[in-house]
């Protein structure tokens, strides 16, 4: 009988809002995990159950198997993957890469070619489902990259993930990401808009809310996603906050128009996306941007989260939505 594949030593870089309970449920998991962070601090939790810390992100790399990276902005992806301490210059041959942040498209094209040269894999692999599904376990990845790596390290994905598709080459998961996210952060603001023109032909915020959840839209829970910020006019803490909407819409539009795919709703709704930037709202979750459409006819919300939660007994939101994250 052929002894048993051993587990892989897993790496993780980038202990943020979503990387720290992803990291987490891989400790959950059985397997053994090499972590680094910008700061030690952010550490702590995992280190007290279990997890070993690496200095640099060339050290996570020489001392496992597979490297995981959640990080925050697309230069520190790069600084992180192929900087002088980077994760290229520990990386040995065969091993692999999931870099599960947003990204840009040429980005992904160059570290893939970087990698490839060493003899190792890096994937794409972003993640949606917010914080929120980072915490429940309730995240999909969209992979770009190496189908074999995909296959061999599924079990360390299914730890933090309830989904994993593999789209195919790489770049395929980043685009994934950028249509899915462009997709959804432009409805927020749809959405705002038509509940704007509903409250101020004098409809009441709630019970406008629970008819246009019957209604033929609203039964496939679109309208679901005004109810944890939009209605009771609650954005902080931040779910997925502003400027990482931002970041998705533009390298959304950017890949548009380099394609010359035409994209008026998309690039209208960044410009509210960006005006909220302009009034200073960083630190609030990205639907803050909803609030323009109500501001613009001099309305606010702020209903009662008891009152949504009783609409909700009485016509409970999908299973999907009852979790529900973003970015």
């Amino acid at each position: 009988m052929a002894a048993p594949v051993p587990a892989p030593v897993v790496g993780f870089i980038g202990l943020g809002a979503m990387g720290a309970p992803m990291a987490r449920h891989i400790l959950s998991g059985g397997f053994g995990l090499v972590v680094h962070d910008s700061r030690h601090d952010a550490a702590a939790e995992h280190l007290d159950a279990g997890a070993l810390w690496a200095d640099s992100p060339q050290e996570v790399a020489r001392r496992c198997d597979v490297v995981l990276s959640c990080l925050p902005s697309i230069d520190v992806v790069e600084r992180v993957m192929t900087g002088p301490q980077g994760v290229l210059t520990g990386l040995g041959d065969g091993k692999a890469v999931f870099e599960m942040s947003t990204n840009a498209p040429e980005v992904v094209a160059r570290l893939h070619d970087a990698f490839a040269e060493r003899g190792a894999h890096f994937l794409d692999a972003p993640v949606t489902g917010g914080a929120k599904g980072a915490a429940n376990r309730r995240l999909t990845v969209f992979i770009g990259g190496d189908g074999p790596s995909v296959d061999r390290y599924r079990p360390v994905l299914d730890c933090f993930a309830d989904r994993v598709i593999h789209l195919g080459p790489s770049g395929t998961g980043t685009v994934a990401k950028l249509v899915n996210n462009c997709a959804s952060q432009t409805l927020y603001l749809v959405l705002a808009e038509v509940f704007a023109l509903g409250m101020k032909s004098g409809a009441d915020p709630l019970p406008l809310w629970e008819a246009l959840r019957s209604g033929a839209s609203g039964r496939r829970r679109v309208f679901d996603g005004m109810i944890d910020e939009f209605l009771p006019g609650r954005y902080t803490p931040p779910n997925a906050a502003l400027p990482v909407f931002v970041k998705d819409m533009t390298l959304a539009t950017d890949l548009a128009r380099d394609l010359a795919v035409p994209m008026p709703f998309a690039t209208r709704a960044l410009e509210d996306y960006r005006q909220a930037m302009a009034r200073g709202w960083q630190d609030r979750d990205g639907r803050v941007a909803m609030s323009l459409a109500l501001e613009r006819l001099g309305l606010t919300l702020a209903e009662d989260p008891e009152a949504i939660a009783g609409i909700l007994r009485r016509d409970p939101p999908a299973p999907s939505d009852s979790k529900r994250g973003s970015g």
